[in-house]
């Protein structure tokens, strides 16, 4: 079986250069990297295209094709999010709490990187540059392992990188790719106790209940988004219809995209129809409960499994619900602590919403694609984190990092 203690321990190696690195080193790295991808764009293409091809032999989803693809765009746009995050302020050794005992010692409380942060990705390529660019701006080295799908365009983006930091004068090993994709491996990965101090998965559900089921090593939990709107009876409808649409259609293949539509009785027999009629726009499948196949006969019967299924497609569950008390009853049961959404004019409707949702990003009045780090203004993200625990929501630079407490004393003993 391939053998990750190697890539381990030349990880560890990397992390601890990498902690004591200055901020001029990390940039000045990164922007190296950011140039690369440019100039070695052919390659990536080319790599790209034998993911591509394999993916379409093997009967890929158009949704997940368009995950894998790369374009000179694309390309462009991984460059442009690795020069964000080298602009983005350094967290590594901020102060977060200062203070004097009574007994003399001062106590400080500061940033410092987590280590080796380990990431175990599916088929999206850009993950590859953005997930190594945030490790090493925040001091940690980091492991990737990405899905089989987008083997060759992982690796080719991980060799330009590591040709990168070596340039730069940071070690090829900061950023390391898994160069296997079993099975055995991935379960092995989630089990690098010693030599992961954190392990991040990017995917599916699948994935997702995979790590957490296997995981030794301590894991935070991102990505998956069975996301709700729920269309209170007094909310301008022109306002919902635009909002479902641009939350399902816009790109249905990622996790902020919803999944699933509630709506109130009392406007059922109205809103309905006006949604349908946009969604038909992109060919959206609706799926819906039994009121909602009488307003809508083409839909297809939702079944129980529907509620509870990230699609990630053009597929939309709907269910007509009576009130903003079922509404809340169905998300909780059925979301995942991603992202939801209530449209409405009622500020006691929201104010309810709001206070008894639980998730991560709850909205009033707006599209739940705006839960990504760098649209509510926190710079480029790792993830969005669906648990409690160290980070909730998009995880930028300061939860990639963990703290260290120095006490400086002149001789003090208990």
């Amino acid at each position: 079986m391939y053998d990750l203690i190697p890539l381990g321990k030349r990880a560890k190696e990397a992390a601890r250069i990498l902690a004591t690195a200055s901020t001029s080193q990390k940039n000045k790295a990164l922007l190296c990297v950011a140039d690369a991808l440019v100039s070695q764009m052919d390659g990536i293409l080319t790599a790209n295209r034998q993911d591509l091809d394999a993916g379409r032999e093997a009967g890929l989803r158009p949704s997940l094709l368009d995950r894998l693809s790369l374009s000179e765009d694309r390309i462009r746009g991984m460059a442009e999010g690795v020069r964000k995050v080298a602009a983005l302020p350094d967290p590594v050794g901020q102060q977060l709490e200062g203070k004097t005992l009574e007994n003399g010692l001062k106590m400080t409380k500061i940033r410092v990187p987590m280590g080796v942060i380990g990431i175990i990705y599916e088929a999206r390529p850009n993950v590859t540059s953005d997930a190594a660019a945030l490790c090493i701006k925040a001091g940690n080295a980091v492991i990737l392992r990405g899905g089989k799908e987008a083997f060759h365009s992982n690796l080719a983006i991980c060799r330009v990188m590591r040709d990168a930091f070596q340039q730069a004068g940071l070690p090829q090993d900061c950023v390391q790719l898994i160069e296997d994709t079993s099975r055995e491996t991935a379960t092995a990965f989630m089990r690098l106790n010693g030599y992961l101090d954190v392990l991040i998965p990017r995917g599916g559900g699948g994935l997702i209940r995979s790590v957490v089921e296997n995981a030794t090593v301590p894991v935070i939990e991102t990505g998956v988004g069975n996301c709700h709107v729920y269309v209170e009876h007094t909310a301008d409808l022109h306002m919902a219809t635009d909002i479902i649409f641009n939350a399902k259609t816009s790109r249905p293949s990622v996790c902020n995209a919803i999944e699933t539509v509630l709506v109130d009785r009392e406007i059922a027999s109205q809103a309905l129809p006006m949604i349908y009629e946009k969604l038909k726009e992109k060919s959206v499948e609706v799926r819906g409960c039994p009121e909602t196949l009488q307003i809508l006969p083409d839909a297809v019967p939702a079944s129980e499994e529907d509620w509870g299924t990230e699609y990630l497609d053009y597929i939309l569950s709907v269910k007509v619900v009576d009130g903003i008390d079922e509404a809340i009853d169905h998300i909780t049961q059925y979301g995942s602590g991603h992202s939801e959404c209530i449209v409405t004019s009622n500020y006691f409707a929201a104010q309810t919403f709001t206070d008894h949702v639980d998730a991560a990003a709850v909205y009033v009045n707006a599209s739940t694609r705006f839960t990504d780090g760098e649209q509510l203004g926190m710079g480029a993200e790792i993830g969005i984190s669906t648990q409690k625990l160290h980070a909730r929501g998009p995880m930028g630079l300061p939860e990639l990092t963990t703290c260290k407490f120095i006490i400086q004393g002149c001789g003090q003993i208990r």
